[in-house]
């Protein structure tokens, strides 16, 4: 008897937390939700961030903050949010960087399929190669040639490990079966600077970091990564029609920590589609070169299986070119 009182007890408590747990969802959210972003202020997945965030902000009724954690590549921010109380008011928004940190880092502090629950992807970004001003290629198969003939001459920067940057450049190096002398910076601002300036030679970024400076001619276009031209550069060739066989998107996906509640994730799952199905942000997003995803894509389950299927394929590529953060 007394076993079942104790019983009935415990289901009783539970019951009530459940209860209480559906409650809090219901009532979410009640104060300001903070996305974190693993990289420098100003960079291509900050911008992203930012025009997602005003809209969402005003679809949920609360400020959604933008805060940005760089360091080690990402995986500082991305790792303060997998240690984050699961309520809700704190995520990440990260691009395919989540896919690669866990062959890039031999000691990764979290894994990226466990400790986060998935919201959604929001855009996959095309990448440009583009060179400083006078650097001596001037078209894709002069570039091609060149590196070929000057490998380790070349200096090639990017935003540091595990950035868009660096691993577009992997797989460019690879391509042309070619090494050329890496420089790491700390974000893809300064990195541009110096290709602007006339101190490194080349970079491959995403369009949301490159498409001003190719419009203003601040430095020399080589190609896009896309599988067709862009339209706010329509005379920019794709890296196929160049002949060189580079096809990369950078996508980037929206994320809680894990054991969220679902009908958190149910809410911010909406507010996120609310924001890509807006005018502004397709709009904007179509100045940067790029457009959100559909529908169908924002969701935990589309962003679930890029997320696992984009691990293997970079484990691959990362393990061949031999290429470690640590």
């Amino acid at each position: 008897m007394k076993k079942t009182a104790i019983t009935l007890a415990a289901g009783a408590l539970l019951a009530s937390m459940a209860f209480a747990g559906s409650a809090f969802a219901q009532d979410y959210p009640t104060k300001p939700i903070t996305v974190v972003v693993p990289f420098s202020a100003g960079g291509p997945t900050d911008t992203v961030a930012r025009l997602v965030a005003e809209v969402m902000s005003q679809d949920l009724g609360q400020q959604v903050v933008v805060q940005n954690v760089g360091g080690a590549g990402g995986t500082l921010g991305a790792g303060q949010v997998a240690v984050a109380q699961n309520d809700g008011y704190t995520l990440l928004l990260h691009h395919i960087g989540m896919s690669t940190a866990p062959t890039l880092y031999r000691s990764l502090p979290y894994d990226p399929t466990t400790d986060f629950a998935p919201i959604g992807l929001i855009t996959s970004v095309p990448m440009t190669l583009v060179a400083r001003k006078d650097f001596e290629p001037n078209t894709m198969a002069e570039l091609l040639d060149y590196v070929k003939a000057n490998g380790e001459d070349i200096t090639y920067a990017h935003a540091g490990i595990g950035s868009a940057s660096q691993l577009c450049g992997m797989l460019f190096m690879n391509a042309v079966d070619a090494q050329m002398t890496t420089v790491p910076y700390q974000g893809s601002g300064p990195a541009m600077t110096d290709i602007i300036g006339g101190q490194v030679d080349l970079i491959c970024d995403q369009t949301t970091n490159t498409t001003s400076q190719i419009q203003a001619g601040e430095v020399k276009a080589y190609g896009v990564t896309s599988p067709e031209r862009l339209g706010n550069l329509p005379d920019l060739a794709t890296t196929a029609e160049g002949g060189l066989e580079l096809e990369i998107g950078v996508w980037h996906g929206l994320y809680a920590p894990a054991g969220t509640d679902a009908a958190i994730i149910e809410r911010l799952e909406a507010a996120l589609q609310v924001a890509l199905a807006n005018e502004t942000v397709i709009s904007r997003f179509a100045e940067l070169g790029t457009v959100p995803v559909t529908a169908e894509e924002a969701t935990p389950a589309a962003l679930t299986e890029t997320l696992t299927s984009q691990i293997e394929l970079w484990k691959g590529v990362i393990e061949a070119a031999g290429v470690y953060a640590d």
